[in-house]
C-alpha cells in the first residue's frame, strides 16, 4: 500500500486475479465500464467474455483520450474507468490526472494496472481509487511465483477485501514469503532494468532495420513530456518496430537466433525475453500503425544480464534475420 500510496491493501493469487477481483467489488447486472483500449490482453478478455455473460456491458476508448472527450463516454450506469500507463504492447500513456479528475466527478471508480512501475508511478496519489499490480513480474523479481497485489483507497479497501474474500483467491503463505524476497530488492533491481533498457533502447535507434523504438523514457516517444510529468523512472519493457522490408519468416529468424533472450509473455524477472506481437490483434478502438514502412513490431523485456552481451546478441539476430 505504501509502495502504490494507498491507505491498505489485499494479497491474491496472480494479476490476473487483482485485476478480476477489483473489477467485480464494483460492478453487478446492468453496469458499464471504461476500459483503456491499450490494457493487458487478459483484462479484456475477462470483460468480453465474463462479465458479459452476467449483463456487464465494456466500452473501450482510445489510450491518449482527454479528459473532455472521457466525459461525454461517461454513462449513467458507468462505475468503473480502468486505466493503464503506459499501454502493455505498445506504450501510449494517459494523462491520468485528467481523466481520474473526470472520473471522480461522475462518482466512478478509477482503477490503474500499474504493473509497469511498482515503485515509479503511484496512481492513488493521482486520482486512482485502485491500483493493481501483476507482482509475478517486477516485485517478485525472480519468475517462480504467481501473485498479485491490490492498492486500495481509504474509501474503496473494505468492498475490494471483500470481493477478494468471497472469490477465494488470496495469495498462499510461501507465495508472500517469496514476494517479500523480491521487496527486499526491487529499488536496485529496477534501476538495472532502467539503465540496461534504456542503452538497447537507445543501440535499436541507430540500426537501419528499424523504424522507430516506442519506449517512453525516450525524448522521442510521442507522451514523454506525461511520462516525465508522473513517472521518476521507467523500467525494462519497450518495443521496437521493423522496417516492413522484413516478412514474417525473417522476423521469426530474428527471434530464433536470439541465445538471451527466451520468448515469453510474462515480464519482470532477471530474464531477458522478446515476444513478436501483433498490436491490432488486441485492439478494437484505435488499430496500430502497420504499413507505409512499418513492419513488424517485437517487444522486449531487458532483463539483468550484461547489457552488452545482450546488445551483442541482438546484433548477431540482425544479421542472420538479414540473411535469409
Amino acid at each position: 500500500a505504501i509502495l502504490e500510496g494507498g491507505d491498505n491493501a489485499c494479497v491474491v493469487s496472480s494479476g490476473v486475479a487483482a485485476i478480476n477481483a477489483a473489477i467485480l467489488a464494483f460492478v453487478s447486472a446492468g453496469d458499464h465500464i471504461l476500459v483503456s483500449d491499450g490494457v493487458y490482453d487478459p483484462t479484456r478478455g475477462f470483460c468480453d467474455k465474463f462479465l458479459r455473460r452476467f449483463g456487464v456491458t465494456t466500452s473501450y476508448f482510445d489510450p491518449l483520450v482527454t479528459g473532455e472527450e472521457l466525459r461525454g463516454l461517461i454513462q449513467d450506469n458507468t462505475k468503473v474507468l480502468f486505466l493503464e500507463t503506459p499501454s502493455s504492447l505498445s506504450f501510449e500513456l494517459h494523462d491520468f490526472e485528467a481523466l481520474a479528475r473526470v472520473a471522480r466527478e461522475r462518482g466512478v471508480v478509477v482503477m490503474a494496472d500499474n504493473t509497469y512501475g511498482p515503485g515509479l508511478f503511484r496512481p492513488i496519489e493521482w486520482g486512482a481509487h485502485v491500483s493493481i499490480n501483476a507482482a509475478t513480474k517486477y516485485i517478485s523479481g525472480h519468475s517462480d511465483v504467481m501473485i498479485g497485489l491490490l492498492a486500495c483507497s481509504q474509501d474503496t479497501y473494505r468492498r475490494v477485501k471483500r470481493s477478494v474474500q468471497q472469490l477465494g483467491c488470496p495469495a498462499g503463505p510461501d507465495d508472500c514469503y517469496l514476494a517479500l524476497r523480491g521487496f527486499r530488492t526491487l529499488s536496485v533491481r529496477m534501476k538495472a532494468h532502467e539503465e540496461s533498457a534504456l542503452r538497447v533502447a537507445d543501440w535499436l535507434l541507430g540500426r537501419e532495420e528499424v523504424v522507430r523504438v516506442i519506449h517512453p523514457a525516450l525524448p522521442s516517444h510521442p507522451q514523454h513530456d506525461l511520462f516525465r510529468k508522473y513517472f521518476s523512472g521507467s523500467c525494462g519493457l519497450f518495443t521496437f518496430q521493423l522496417k516492413d522490408d522484413f516478412p514474417q519468416e525473417q522476423v521469426d529468424v530474428f527471434c530464433d537466433s536470439l541465445r538471451l533472450f527466451e520468448i515469453g509473455y510474462s515480464w519482470g524477472g532477471y530474464e531477458s525475453l522478446v515476444l513478436p506481437c501483433n498490436i491490432s490483434s488486441v485492439r478494437s478502438v484505435v488499430p496500430w500503425e502497420y504499413g507505409n514502412g512499418k513492419g513488424a513490431t517485437i517487444r522486449l523485456h531487458i532483463g539483468l544480464e550484461d547489457v552488452e552481451d545482450l546488445i551483442r546478441d541482438l546484433a548477431n539476430a540482425f544479421q542472420n534475420m538479414r540473411a535469409v
